[in-house]
């Protein structure tokens, strides 16, 4: 049994002294290599940073603000990705950059799609909610191929909570809404449009199909009368495959075509 009194202090001392002296050398080389290859951040990334919105909710593609502001200085991003950012915010940036920004009114999302409960089923889903999941079994069981499954996706990737189910679709709460794109992205069925904060009136209807068709599948569906077009005192709407397509350039939120829609398919945004 080693005893305290037959230990050597001398070996120790020196053994210690060996080991405090190599951990002195490795730190000094550690912080000679870190200062040789180190690469001084770009003080335009933070400023970057300050006039983004700041929501992280990675929409653009890159982690985080801090990524999508690096992306941006080498090129490899557009100010635009950025739905979340004001016009302002993005003025700014460019101005950053030496970049020219042509602005633009802020915009919101919304669910081009009203059929939800009113829209015809194929087969009744059991399984995992999800729009994904469910569109993977013959498109969905909505017989409209177009036609909001109900699921919320949407809803379950937004960061502001800003979408939630009413009548069997989606809707989106504007108040809350900051125009991220995660939605847009999620969405299999591609209903999720942008249109300016501003704007009175959008199209809740995405089918294509002819107005037989439509009223065999959804009794909200558009069926492509084109009464909204006709009607329109400002040529605001144009007819294109089937729907109507808004000009909100010209549109002066007058209702005129919520009021003379047969089926209710325009959607008064204040109502």
């Amino acid at each position: 049994m080693l005893l305290f009194r037959d230990i050597n202090w001398g070996t120790v001392a020196i053994t210690v002294g060996i080991m405090v002296g190599i951990a002195i050398l490795l730190g000094v080389a550690i912080m000679l290599v870190s200062k040789a290859f180190h690469v001084a951040k770009d003080e335009r990334i933070d400023q970057i940073v300050d006039n983004l919105a700041k929501a992280n909710c990675g929409a653009c593609g890159y982690p985080g603000c801090g990524g999508f502001a690096e992306a941006l200085l080498k090129g490899e991003a557009e100010i635009s990705s950025c739905g979340a950012t004001s016009p302002a915010g993005k003025a700014e940036i460019a101005k950053i950059l030496g970049q020219e920004f042509a602005g633009g009114e802020p915009t919101v999302a919304v669910v081009a799609c009203c059929g939800g409960d009113k829209a015809e089923d194929k087969y009744a889903h059991v399984g995992y909610e999800n729009c994904e999941t469910q569109a993977m079994l013959g498109g969905g069981r909505k017989v409209c191929p177009s036609g909001c499954m109900g699921e919320c996706s949407c809803g379950a990737v937004c960061p502001q909570v800003a979408i939630s189910k009413k009548d069997g679709y989606a809707v989106v709460d504007p108040a809350l809404c900051i125009s991220c794109g995660l939605c847009a992205k999620t969405c299999p069925k591609g209903l999720i449009k942008f249109i300016p904060q501003s704007a009175k009136v959008f199209v809740g209807c995405s089918s294509t199909c002819k107005g037989k068709d439509v009223m065999s599948a959804c009794k909200v569906g558009c069926i492509g009368c084109g009464l909204c077009a006709r009607n329109c005192p400002n040529g605001a709407i144009t007819m294109q495959n089937n729907l109507p397509v808004i000009d909100y350039s010209k549109c002066n939120g007058c209702k005129v075509c919520v009021s003379k829609c047969p089926r209710k398919t325009i959607i008064d945004r204040e109502a």
